[in-house]
């Protein structure tokens, strides 16, 4: 039996590293204070491409199996070249298959990813095809003692009440991370299922859409501070906020009214599509394992951290031997909210 069932996409993705985007600061747009841009109708010639296996669920799955934790991956794939090549990696990388959906007939989601080599962020083009038609088996979700909801497309509101509430109904511990799709479009359902969720995972753009639709007249300069961030979301009583900001590192509060915080470890990045994942992966094992939530930011750091160094959200996962290794290199103090 699956410890957790991780719920959302699983795609290709292809990763095309550049250098000749230019950056535009505007740190006036707070959810998107630095930008990429293109010369229109122009040609550029990228010297490498990388193809790995994406998709939250799909890197999560793959995350937690890697630290021991039995997973699942529920998501929908089609019959074609593609689908077989993902359920394949998701095989080699110990993640469960029994519940992931196959589609005649349908194209596999498939994401085209910009990696700027100067900054190693990245800029994604998603085509969610596939995993927009995901369907939902009651009976094998019962099975697992945990669900993860990530990346929910197609009818999602209507999708993410029918999990939540079998999530009630059969008392399942839910860890949550809402996308900024989802946030965008109903932010009202994606605060309800936070009040329910015990762990909710966040960075910080999605924290600020959120918290902005909890309070339309707070500040800008409040909007821009983590503390606020991860404290208003507290407010709607998860047990566990965990909020990431890249680079800058993390910020986690739970129950006992601590907020912690760990800077992100100096390494030679070369693309932060996988962070959030790995970030995600890391703690939420170490969350199930029952470690405190010091342990638990460390573990996440260390995982992003190692998987920052290659493209894609799977090469670079640690196993548990390694992440504890790896975690001691992580700073963390209680700071004040």
């Amino acid at each position: 039996m699956s410890k957790i069932i991780c719920i959302g996409s699983a795609c290709k993705d292809i990763f095309m590293p550049t250098g000749e985007g230019k950056i535009i600061e505007t740190p006036e747009d707070l959810t998107s204070q630095r930008k990429i841009s293109f010369e229109l109708g122009a040609k550029y010639a990228i010297e490498e491409r990388f193809e790995t296996l994406g998709g939250c669920a799909a890197n999560v799955a793959s995350g937690l199996s890697k630290l021991g934790v039995a997973s699942e991956c529920v998501a929908q794939v089609g019959n074609d070249v593609n689908g077989i090549w993902i359920r394949e990696e998701l095989r080699k990388n110990g993640a469960g298959l029994e519940m992931m959906q196959v589609k005649e007939g349908d194209n596999s989601d498939l994401s085209a990813i910009i990696v700027d080599k100067s900054s190693a962020d990245r800029t994604i083009f998603s085509s969610k095809y596939s995993s927009g038609k995901l369907e939902y088996d009651r009976e094998k979700m019962k099975e697992a003692e945990w669900i993860f909801i990530g990346d929910i497309h197609g009818k999602w509101e209507e999708n993410l009440e029918e999990i939540i509430q079998l999530a009630k109904d059969e008392n399942k511990r839910v860890a949550f991370n809402p996308r900024e799709r989802n946030i965008h479009e109903n932010a009202a359902e994606i605060i309800q299922a936070i009040s329910f969720a015990e762990v909710v995972f966040v960075n910080k753009d999605e924290a600020i859409e959120i918290v902005k639709a909890m309070d339309e007249k707070a500040a800008d300069a409040d909007l821009n501070s983590e503390e606020f961030l991860i404290g208003k979301l507290k407010n709607l009583e998860p047990k566990v906020v965990a909020l990431t900001n890249g680079k800058d590192g993390a910020w986690v509060t739970g129950d006992d009214g601590k907020t912690l915080f760990a800077k992100g470890l100096e390494v030679s990045a070369v693309d932060s599509t996988g962070a959030g994942d790995a970030f995600l992966s890391g703690f939420l094992s170490a969350y199930i394992k029952e470690r405190d939530l010091s342990k638990c930011l460390k573990w996440g750091i260390a995982n992003s951290a190692s998987v920052v160094q290659h493209y894609g959200g799977i090469e670079g996962l640690l196993s548990e031997d390694e992440l504890s290794k790896k975690a001691e290199e992580v700073e963390v103090k209680e700071i004040n909210i």
